[in-house]
């Protein structure tokens, strides 16, 4: 089985070294995610061997700006230039998925038309949450009108949040106020919205260029809607694969048991991301 992870942290050593030194702060993490990680990849020739070993063809790697509530500044290392090398040294197996800060606008707005032209970067990935404002806030709508301008898709983490901070401001339901004010621009609903998950399906359903992607949860413990909706004869046309650096061959092992149809488990792995992302 071979898969285009459309949602992936950059483990690298040096990134995930950097993301366990920022959590230090006593509370801050209800969940040591970073366990789920492993010990993270020396460099890129060992990111490439282990995706060849897994299947999978391509990574889009996110810059993530992840923002402490308590703290108020930046978790782990800027991997801008990092993943545009990579980009650069693998074609076609490793791209980037730009950041964003509601806070600095227009510095934010310039980089991410260089990562978009410059260093071929295919989106955006936004983790809201220690922002404490929602998605659909009136500082994020200078991203989206940009995206829309350039022409590449939003990927945002909705439902609850692991770190210690307010969930509700990734209800996927702000999804359906930001289409009605966008339709042209693509907004990808990660994290499969638990617990909001119908939530995140009813939104999906609704607009056709709002998506699910169904990282960050192993597929056993998908429910039985999710399943049902990629599964479904049109619905699946509308859910991305990425595992949110989870281990690839368990995820990929776990997919394959929920009886998806062949055709239909294939376009989730690989056509709609590719579609969606208007990858080479």
């Amino acid at each position: 089985m071979s898969a285009v992870d459309c949602l992936y942290p950059l483990l690298l050593k040096e990134w995930k070294e950097s993301w366990v030194q920022s959590t230090n702060s006593p509370g801050e993490l209800k969940c040591q995610v970073e366990a789920a990680w492993g010990e993270g990849y020396e460099d890129g020739d060992a990111l490439i061997a282990a995706m060849d070993a897994a299947g999978v063809q391509t990574i889009l790697a996110t810059d993530l700006l992840a923002w402490s509530y308590k703290r108020q500044t930046r978790f782990a290392l800027d991997m801008t230039s990092k993943i545009a090398d990579l980009t650069k040294r693998y074609p076609g197996r490793v791209y980037g998925l730009c950041d964003y800060d509601p806070f600095q606008i227009r510095k934010s707005l310039e980089k991410l038309e260089t990562d978009v032209k410059v260093h071929g970067y295919k989106g955006v990935y936004i983790h809201i949450y220690g922002y404490d404002i929602g998605l659909d806030h009136r500082k994020m709508y200078p991203l989206y009108a940009k995206c829309e301008e350039l022409g590449v898709p939003v990927s945002m983490q909705t439902g609850h949040v692991l770190e210690a901070m307010p969930s509700e401001h990734g209800r996927p339901m702000q999804l359906d106020r930001i289409a009605c004010d966008f339709p042209d621009l693509v907004l990808i609903g990660t994290h499969t919205g638990y617990p909001w998950v119908d939530e995140m399906l009813a939104v999906a359903t609704k607009w056709p260029n709002v998506y699910v992607n169904i990282a960050a949860w192993m597929p056993k413990y998908f429910g039985p809607n999710l399943v049902r909706f990629c599964r479904g004869r049109s619905s699946h046309k509308k859910v991305l694969f990425g595992t949110n650096g989870l281990d690839w061959a368990r995820y990929l092992r776990e997919f394959g048991e929920l009886g998806i149809p062949e055709e239909r488990a294939n376009a989730i792995l690989v056509d709609n991301p590719r579609r969606v992302h208007k990858l080479d």
